[in-house]
């Protein structure tokens, strides 16, 4: 007999004729519903998938980044005087985080579709909170590096493993608020940082000979280890194979995606070069790559900003504290801009604005010492909330096959992380206290971003207005599958 190996063209087509039959199925069976069923059971089912996704997501990337940005607050102890550091060390070590991160980053994601995500995340959290609660134990600027190396090597593609399973469950218009609340967690894990790091080096410094960074590393690894247990029981897995849905709603959840943009997701994938072919013959991923790079590059003052806020004239422990406010008031802004962004279902015009602002900001801060416009110069609310609004927006715009749109997301954070390599160097201690060349190089960098959001908007304007003749026109025949195709549009 033939295997389905040695004749991978018709195995294929026919896989894929029996999961577009099935989807079919499920799509006439909910479309002639009443728009108030609809409602109904959109409210019942969000209110399961929010309760178990949201809140485990939300927890697990503020840890993540607790955990990676902690350095910043341990800077202000004796972290550099002990581990004998100077010049650009501290840029090093912050700047071999996304080295390790950028070499798992697609095969981790394609890994996701092979194996059960409440499963791996659990796994992946476990692992990087061991190695964060480790960097208590190094003793050189060496152990330091290798150890922030392996730390966003095995934890980091959490952040990614997320945005697939977010996107398996909602559509588009839902998609770009919950992850503004899970992105949040990077403006509170700063806030709660700030908060512990002031705690920790003002109580624990020198407790049992021991140093307060080492303390705080010790305390924020263990949480994260203790979280990750919870988290495999807790997180769902895909709409077709989580167990605390019913079946109705199992194949409502389906209904939903399909009825959003053509097809449900599956838990199956292609190989490797398949899923990279389906990402780079689509020319946006090139736009959105640049964009999401940007964006990236535009927010890295985030693992100086307390060394930043310390040139306003403050201690050490005021400027922890102080740096708790400016994360949280973030915080509330990336909800409201995000909400506004998915209700209006708008992205670009959302990230210009944003972007403008941090422009604004830049400029304030190298072009004057006066302490009350600096402060107001520093908020990081333009270009952090702007890229949660930018992850969703990339999303959304490869929205199905499941492999097309991890490829397209992994791409996009792997290739846009590469920022956070060389910008950490944009940051010297020695361009201090007004970092001219610095926030001048972001100024221009977040007004780049800005031009390409601005970019985007047109192309996806002219591929809808394609799309709305062809329909007009009748190319695509109405009802089926092929039908529903024709309804989608590309967000702007």
């Amino acid at each position: 007999m033939t295997k389905p190996e040695d004749m991978p063209t018709e195995y294929l087509e026919n896989v894929q004729k029996v999961e577009q039959s099935e989807q079919d199925v499920i799509y006439q069976t909910y479309v002639s519903q009443s728009p108030e069923w609809h409602r109904k059971m959109t409210r019942q089912l969000l209110r399961k998938v929010d309760f178990h996704l949201l809140p485990c997501l939300i927890l697990m990337y503020l840890l993540n980044f607790l955990d990676r940005n902690n350095l910043s607050q341990a800077r202000l102890g004796t972290l550099e005087k002990d581990l004998k550091m100077e010049g650009t060390d501290y840029n090093l070590a912050t700047s071999i985080l996304f080295v390790g991160y950028l070499l798992m980053q697609l095969p981790s994601n394609l890994l996701l579709t092979r194996v059960r995500p409440s499963l791996l995340l659990g796994i992946t959290m476990a692992i990087w909170g061991v190695i964060s609660a480790c960097q208590a134990a190094t003793q050189s600027f060496t152990g330091l590096v290798l150890s922030r190396f392996f730390l966003v090597g095995s934890g980091a593609q959490e952040v990614d493993h997320a945005d697939r399973i977010r996107s398996s469950w909602y559509t588009r218009q839902e998609l770009s608020h919950r992850i503004a609340w899970f992105y949040a967690g990077s403006s509170l894990a700063n806030a709660f940082g700030g908060l512990i790091g002031a705690g920790v080096l003002g109580n624990l410094d020198g407790a049992h000979n021991i140093s307060g960074w080492r303390w705080l590393f010790i305390i924020e690894g263990c949480i994260t280890v203790g979280i990750s247990l919870i988290s495999i029981l807790f997180l769902p897995n895909y709409p077709a194979t989580t167990s605390w849905l019913n079946e109705t709603e199992k194949l409502y959840a389906q209904w939903r995606l399909i009825h959003d943009a053509g097809e449900a997701d599956e838990a199956k994938s292609t190989n490797l070069r398949e899923a990279l072919w389906l990402v780079f013959s689509d020319k946006r991923i090139y736009l959105f790559i640049l964009l999401q790079h940007s964006s990236l590059l535009s927010q890295n003052f985030q693992y100086f900003f307390p060394t930043i806020v310390q040139t306003l004239g403050y201690g050490n422990i005021e400027t922890l504290l102080i740096t708790a406010p400016v994360w949280i008031a973030t915080f509330l802004v990336s909800l409201l801009v995000t909400w506004s962004s998915g209700r209006t279902n708008d992205r670009s015009l959302h990230i210009i604005s944003l972007m403008l602002v941090s422009v604004v900001g830049c400029v304030i801060c190298t072009a004057t010492t006066n302490i009350g416009a600096r402060f107001f110069g520093i908020m990081p609310m333009g270009a952090v909330s702007a890229y949660q609004i930018i992850i969703a927006w990339v999303a959304n715009s490869f929205p199905r096959p499941l492999v097309k749109r991890s490829a397209a997301i992994a791409t996009a954070n792997m290739i846009g992380n590469t920022a956070s390599i060389y910008g950490s160097y944009m940051w010297p201690s020695s361009s201090g206290p007004r970092y001219i060349a610095g926030g001048s190089a972001t100024a221009g960098i977040a007004l780049l971003v800005a031009i390409l959001a601005f970019v985007i908007r047109m192309v996806h304007s002219r591929m809808n207005k394609r799309l709305d003749m062809a329909q007009d026109s009748s190319q695509v025949e109405d009802g089926g599958l092929e039908g529903r195709h024709t309804g989608i549009r590309y967000i702007l």
